[in-house]
């Protein structure tokens, strides 16, 4: 059934075109919008009509009998992301957003920061700009994530005071250097009372933290996104920490926490954290709300974390159906299909029945590079003990393992291992042009030819690289020094190269551009042997050192557990 909009005086609805990009800051014209409008504060859904008034706020809601079957809700909300591990920027995140009834996003630009500072965080919040797209940054805390690694910025405790200050800043961004929090470190403690000064709220990423520890790093932090059980999330509510409960492209925690939803349903949010454009293209916020009512949920308490709580937890300028809101909203065909038909932003649709209903912004290159090509004797790795440190992924998880074994020598030089699957992990600074690569090993990447490459290297994003043998792992490296950035795939035979000339890690490409060339390179990693479910994103999260067990950084092997470097061999 076709929506119904009144065209009454005095609530016209506007006609449905492709707004220019400075149409979404003008009058929009009053109209009225009919259907089921779910009350999610209240938990009921009535019949009823939303009249929106020129300035794109709900002037009233009036409760009557209407024909429509259509349902009207709040919008959906990603309560932590960093946009750039879509490899888009906002303008471009935003057009694949609204299609799935999610139009804002409460953004960590720490990839970006790491990369170009506070210039890139700018960049970030200009773009965002160009659209209609409600995104919400904060200021990144951890730049770089830890002092033992190469970014290519750093943000000291007086530039957190000057973001913080600024009305585009909500929050601040995720606190990943634990050991300093807890050890009450004075620069990192001088970053959140900046924060508590302008009273916004502070971002908690604490994987593992348990006892002694969570209650220390948990003081007037707010949230944690990277717990893997129902253990540790619960003993982290029960300090005042609310639960961002993620799925994204290679850390999927949903299956594990999906309970707290119905068990403490105004204490937890839905998020991405990081997720690649071919999943974001596939299915977002609405697929996580739908598979939480398949586990069969309270339909307002999933549709709380997915719309409400991070709301009002950021304080954010976001409509949720209330009259005198912002006429945020989208209309769905029912709550069990969960398909979406429009979607406004501030009373004007921004999506409407398959089409995005603004343009694509101008997208302007930046970019910090400088590294040179390698050659293979800089990586090679001469024996000097009978044993070596590894580093164990495990599918689906952030978290690695450190073990150690007995590597493959040949010629007494340590070699990949790929019947038992023990690979050559590359790190290379990227920040300047003379760097010796960091070289590790890695067991369950899979791959049994080739390598693959990445300047997506959570966090500094420097290069990183992982293959069957040297020639191939300089191969691939080299290609995205040509390029200044991108990710690639070789097989031994043949190469695809995605460039990422925005920081070397983001692309300048439209959305379709963007998830097909990703969709090919991924594929290729998968037919190269990899069995991961997202290859490229546990690459780019072996670099991450605040992530334990064991990582590896471009100044080498990191012991996360004990926050130091460790040699290689033992």
């Amino acid at each position: 059934m076709p929506l119904s909009i009144s065209r009454t005086n005095p609530y016209t609805a506007p006609d449905v075109y492709q707004l220019k990009q400075e149409d979404f800051f003008a009058l929009t014209a009053p109209y009225s919008i009919s259907g089921n409008i779910v009350d999610i504060i209240n938990k009921r859904i009535f019949s009823g009509t939303i009249y929106v008034n020129g300035l794109g706020d709900i002037e009233r809601i009036e409760e009557r009998d209407v024909p429509e079957l259509h349902y009207i809700l709040p919008p959906f909300v990603d309560s932590h992301i960093h946009i750039e591990s879509t490899m888009m920027v906002p303008s471009e995140y935003a057009r694949v957003g609204v299609r799935h009834g999610v139009v804002t996003a409460i953004c960590d630009p720490h990839e970006i920061a790491n990369v170009m500072g506070e210039a890139g965080i700018q960049y970030m919040i200009e773009n965002g700009k160009k659209t209609p797209f409600k995104f919400f940054f904060g200021a990144p805390s951890c730049v770089p994530a830890a002092p033992y690694e190469t970014s290519g910025a750093v943000l000291n405790a007086a530039e957190i005071e000057k973001l913080m200050a600024s009305a585009d800043i909500y929050f601040l961004g995720e606190m990943m250097n634990f050991p300093d929090v807890i050890n009450r470190n004075p620069e990192v403690m001088a970053k959140i009372n900046a924060a508590k000064k302008y009273h916004k709220p502070i971002d908690g990423h604490a994987p593992g933290l348990r006892g002694e520890m969570i209650r220390r790093y948990a003081a007037g932090i707010s949230t944690d996104h990277e717990c893997m059980t129902l253990a540790e999330a619960e003993e982290k509510l029960a300090l005042g920490m609310k639960i961002l409960i993620r799925e994204g492209s290679a850390a999927k925690n949903f299956e594990a926490l999906f309970p707290l939803i119905d068990k403490y349903p105004d204490l937890v949010m839905l998020c991405t954290d990081d997720t690649h454009p071919d999943d974001l293209q596939a299915g977002y916020i609405n697929t996580l709300v739908k598979r939480a009512l398949g586990k069969k949920l309270n339909l307002f308490n999933v549709l709380k974390a997915a719309s409400i709580n991070p709301v009002i937890h950021y304080k954010l300028p976001v409509g949720l159906l209330n009259v005198g809101d912002p006429a945020d909203f989208i209309i769905v065909d029912n709550p069990d299909d969960l398909n979406i038909l429009q979607t406004f932003i501030n009373g004007k649709i921004v999506y409407n029945k398959g089409e995005v209903e603004f343009l694509q912004a101008a997208i302007e290159p930046i970019n910090n590079f400088q590294a040179a090509a390698i050659k293979t004797d800089d990586i090679t790795v001469i024996k000097t003990r009978d044993k070596i440190q590894v580093i164990e992924i495990i599918d689906k998880e952030l978290y690695t393992k450190a073990l150690i074994v007995t590597p493959k020598v040949l010629d007494n030089k340590v070699v990949p291992d790929i019947e038992n699957d023990i690979l050559k992990i590359v790190v290379l600074n990227r920040y300047i042009a003379d760097a010796k690569p960091a070289v590790g090993f890695v067991k369950n990447f899979g791959l049994k030819k080739g390598a693959i490459c990445s300047t997506v290297a959570h966090d500094s994003h420097n290069i990183i690289a992982v293959g069957t043998d040297d020639k191939s792992i300089v191969k691939v490296i080299n290609a995205v020094i040509g390029s200044k950035g991108g990710i690639v795939a070789f097989d031994g035979k043949d190469m695809q190269l995605m460039p990422l000339p925005v920081a070397g890690i983001m692309s300048d490409k439209s959305v379709g551009e963007v998830a097909g060339q990703y969709k090919v390179l991924h594929n290729m990693a998968k037919e190269m042997g990899s069995q991961l479910t997202a290859p490229f994103m546990i690459l780019a999260f072996m670099a991450l050192i605040v992530i334990p067990e064991l990582k590896i950084c471009d100044k080498g092997l990191f012991d996360v557990v004990n926050f130091e470097p460790v040699d290689l061999f033992i």
